[in-house]
């Protein structure tokens, strides 16, 4: 059976599968493959676990109105909206590096130092090498795939939380 058919339940749950499934990859690339993420992928890695909760919670609930249905999905829209905001600034970058790039300090001693937001306003003004490409795959970085991914999850959850599904007055 398609999954555009099946239940809010599964679909959601799928949309869970998928992200653990690129939060697993990720640590594989960084284990195994040995390339360190800049702070810009330690954000995406944050968006798709923001995302992948978001994901399993609306799944586990599996409201049986339609409206809240679509608050889950605009919630897991809303997560991957910031996803897309960190992939797609980490894209930029990489197509367009800066003139003399610096790795900078870590994740760990922006955030003690500045807060959270302090860290993401300077991660998203890129003084971090973020422009070395690593790893491709069919001629896209991995910030170019999980700009994909956000977008296509995206896109997943509001269509399982606006899709029209029919109710039957007899139960079996």
């Amino acid at each position: 059976m398609s999954p555009f058919r099946w239940s809010f339940r599964s679909q959601f749950l799928l949309g869970f599968v998928a992200c653990a499934a690129l939060l697993g990859y990720a640590l594989y690339v960084q284990f195994q493959l040995q390339i360190q993420p800049c702070p810009f992928c330690i954000f995406q890695r944050i968006a798709f676990a923001a995302l992948g909760l978001v994901f399993l919670v609306g799944g586990l609930h599996s409201p049986r109105g339609a409206g809240a249905r679509r608050w889950w999905s605009l919630l897991a829209f809303i997560a991957a909206a910031v996803g897309m905001g960190y992939a797609g600034r980490h894209s930029w970058v990489q197509l367009y590096p800066p003139e003399m790039p610096n790795c900078g300090p870590g994740l760990n001693f922006m955030v003690e130092s500045q807060s959270w937001l302090g860290a993401a306003r300077q991660v998203l003004m890129a003084n971090g090498d973020c422009s070395a490409i690593d790893w491709k795959f069919l001629g896209l970085s991995m910030p170019m795939w999980c700009l994909l991914w956000f977008i296509g999850l995206a896109l997943w959850a509001l269509y399982a939380g606006f899709k029209r599904r029919q109710t039957h007055l007899f139960r079996r």
